[in-house]
């Protein structure tokens, strides 16, 4: 039996299967496609500048093509993740040192304690903050708004 150069691309388009199976991410796939359309072009004839031409073409054009398709339904709406630091702020604290202007207190924010300063007056021992701010290794910190709502069952009444 003659090996053939289809044979060859057939044989690269499985293995690139295979490795699509054993890695994350979904990118051998493309190559694989690459390869059968390169095996076809080699069963018609066309020679090896022509099969590795339309090889690297459909490859590479199926994996940009997927790569914003896939961001596109995958990705839609996602907002970076924000991790350390930066995900403190907009966090709820508790202020186990007295936060007085000038001076500085501190707070337990995830089971840390961390230096902070007040935004707008001072803030008791046991009461509630919202980090507005991380500065080095320094938190500012302010009361959180108190809302003040009517009860549903006020309106009702007019008062």
């Amino acid at each position: 039996m003659d090996i053939q150069a289809w044979h060859l691309w057939v044989l690269a388009a499985i293995a690139a299967g295979t490795l699509e199976m054993m890695l994350p991410g979904f990118v051998m796939l493309w190559f694989g496609v690459g390869s059968l359309a390169a095996a076809l072009m080699a069963a018609v004839g066309f020679g090896l500048q022509g099969q590795f031409a339309v090889f690297s073409l459909v490859s590479l054009g199926l994996f940009a093509s997927s790569r914003t398709l896939f961001k596109k339904a995958f990705m839609r709406g996602a907002s970076p993740m924000k991790t350390g630091v930066a995900a403190m702020v907009g966090q709820e604290a508790v202020v186990t040192e007295s936060l007085v202007e000038g001076v500085g207190g501190t707070v337990r924010i995830n089971g840390e304690l961390w230096s902070a300063r007040p935004l707008g007056g001072e803030v008791a021992e046991g009461e509630r903050v919202i980090v507005e701010q991380v500065e080095g290794l320094k938190l500012w910190v302010r009361r959180p708004a108190v809302s003040l709502e009517i009860s549903p069952s006020r309106k009702k009444e007019g008062r």
